[in-house]
This record gives C-alpha cells, sequence and structure tokens, in this order.
C-alpha cells in the first residue's frame, strides 16, 4: 500500500456534511492524495466550490461500484447512507481477487452497514487500537455511540445494571435529506425527541460494551456538535476522587479526550477535533454517579475519527493531518 510514504484515496458519498469535513482534512494531511471523490449530485462540479481548501482540478465524479476496478485507491472511504455499502464492498474485494487492486486496499465505512460485522475491526481508536492496526475493513463508529462509550469504558467493570443515555444533537446530525429533525424552521425554540427505543446506536453501544445501555436521543436548533449525559447506578459505594482517577488513568495518553471537573459545553465541542469529560458528579451513599460528555458530531463523531483510522491502517502517525489543529 502507498509509494514513498503516500497514499490514494478514493471517497465514495462525498455530498454530505461528513464527506465535506473528511475532503478538508485529506486535503491538508501530508500523506494522503485524493484520487477520486464521487457523488452523484455534484458530478462535474468543481470540489474546491463547495469545500474551501480542496485542491485545484479536482472535481466530483458520478462512480459506480463497476469503476473501481479503473481507479485503484490505497483506501476506499464509503460515505454512503446506511445500506448502501454491500455493492462497493463487493466491487473492491472483486478487484482485488482479479489482481486490478493491491491485496492489502483498505476501506473505512462510516456508515452503521459493518458496526456488527465481526469481521470488520470497530474503529474507535481509544478502545480499539490494537485491533485496528494493520486491519483493512474499518467500521467507523457512530457519532453518539463513540460519546457514550467514551463516557462509559472507564467504570463499566463498576456498574450495576443499565447505564442510561440522554443525547442531544445538532441538527447536521439529521443529514441533508429534509426532515423535521434538519429543519430550523421546525426547531426553532425547540428540542425534538426521537427513535427513543431501539435506535441504531443504542444497539450500537450494547454490541461494542457487552452492557445494557437505554439512549434517548434528541435533536436541538444548533447546527453541530453533542452533548450526553450519562446516568449510572455503581454496584457500590465509590468516592468521587477515584471515579476521577479512573477517568484520568484511562485516558492520560489520549490526546483527543480530555477530562476535568467542570461540566463541558456543548457550544464549546464545535469545530474541535476531540471528546470532552466532565462534570463527574457521585451520590456516593445511593452508589450513582453522572457524567457530561461532549464532541462535535461531524469531526470526532465521524471525520475526524476516520481519518484517526485510516492513519493507522497506514502505518503513520494516527494524529497526521489533525496536530496542527489541536
Amino acid at each position: 500500500m502507498g509509494a514513498e510514504g503516500r497514499f490514494t484515496v478514493g471517497l465514495i458519498g462525498a455530498r454530505g456534511y461528513v464527506g465535506a469535513e473528511l475532503i478538508a482534512l485529506l486535503s491538508q494531511h501530508p500523506s494522503f492524495d485524493i484520487h477520486v471523490v464521487s457523488s452523484r449530485e455534484l458530478a462535474g462540479k468543481a470540489v474546491v466550490d463547495t469545500v474551501v481548501g480542496a485542491p485545484a482540478g479536482l472535481k466530483y465524479t458520478r462512480l459506480e461500484p463497476t469503476d473501481v476496478a479503473d481507479n485503484p485507491c490505497d483506501l476506499w472511504v464509503l460515505a454512503l447512507p446506511n445500506g448502501l455499502s454491500r455493492l462497493w464492498v463487493e466491487a473492491i474485494d472483486a478487484a482485488i481477487a482479479a489482481g486490478q487492486a493491491g491485496q492489502d486496499t483498505a476501506i473505512v465505512d462510516l456508515s452503521t452497514d459493518h458496526r456488527f460485522d465481526n469481521t470488520w475491526s470497530y474503529g474507535l481508536p481509544e478502545i480499539r487500537r490494537k485491533h485496528i492496526l494493520n486491519a483493512r475493513r474499518i467500521a467507523n463508529p457512530g457519532c453518539y455511540a463513540t460519546g457514550a462509550q467514551l463516557g462509559l469504558y472507564p467504570v463499566l467493570d463498576l456498574l450495576a445494571g443499565p447505564a442510561h443515555v440522554f443525547g442531544i444533537s445538532g441538527y447536521s446530525g439529521a443529514g441533508t435529506a429534509p426532515s423535521p429533525k434538519n429543519d430550523p424552521a421546525v426547531l426553532k425554540d425547540n428540542l425534538i425527541p426521537y427513535a427513543l427505543t431501539g435506535h441504531a446506536h443504542e444497539r450500537e453501544i450494547r454490541w461494542q460494551l457487552g452492557h445494557q445501555v437505554h439512549f434517548m436521543p434528541h435533536v436541538a436548533p444548533f447546527f453541530r456538535g453533542i452533548t450526553l449525559t450519562i446516568s449510572f447506578v455503581l454496584k457500590e459505594p465509590v468516592s468521587l476522587e477515584l471515579l476521577e482517577a479512573r477517568y484520568r488513568n484511562a485516558y492520560r495518553h489520549e490526546p483527543l479526550v480530555r477530562f476535568g471537573q467542570e461540566i463541558p459545553l456543548v457550544r464549546d465541542a464545535g469545530g474541535k477535533h476531540g471528546v470532552q469529560i466532565g462534570g463527574l458528579a457521585v451520590e456516593a451513599t445511593a452508589g450513582h454517579a453522572v457524567i457530561v460528555v461532549t464532541l462535535d458530531n461531524l469531526l470526532k463523531g465521524a471525520a475526524t475519527q476516520g481519518l484517526q483510522n485510516m492513519n493507522l491502517v497506514c502505518g503513520l502517525d494516527e494524529l497526521a493531518g489533525l496536530r496542527a489543529m489541536l
């Protein structure tokens, strides 16, 4: 994979918000070259017209799965709506089998399609880094699921019963297809609860942590960012100091996860590449605790995390293309 330390990237489904964020990151990356950007709606247009700083001369194309063999890339990133990745994965696998693509061609899928597939590596580096290194099929985590897992992971062995996660996202999380969940007029002075049982991210959190979680998502009038208030009961009373030590130790070597005593604010998460965890409160006699997690749903919840995974599978510095912005 790669020649002279450089890697070619193909991005499929670049019209959405996450695709635009990823193009912006890749355009500044020291080791990645964008080879092709596919979008049916934007085909023929210059990428720089929609993404500031994109490489000059790069245009959106309308690529089909049958075109994969004629456009070999070291890395394919699938930024497609849920349920549409299968044909692309099959086409990439067929090109590899036919010798039309390298044996070490990698795929990072940003959709939900492979998050429950154990033949794919789950791409949450702060928890699954060793499983991502040298993997060739990466399922990028969901935005809510990223924050919830990072909020619960340090205390997972202390939990008694289900954790409860109350989440609020900016309306960019609802995508670009028109709906009440991304309509500013509907959201004005409003907060909309939705999918209060059985949400895909609820199932994802449970699957990955191996623990029961109840998740209640909401969408708010702001554009980007997520705040999660996580409530959990402990097997036995534990002091605030001990729990704080758990979080600090878990993430002391993780530059994209910051733990502090103050409650993190969602307005401070927008445009940031990391996760803020804080506001830990403990009702010691009842064995009950609450913590707050914030992140940008388009960045650490999607594009930033995708870039971390791309760096890892290519053997690069995990934060290549990000360090200057931290």
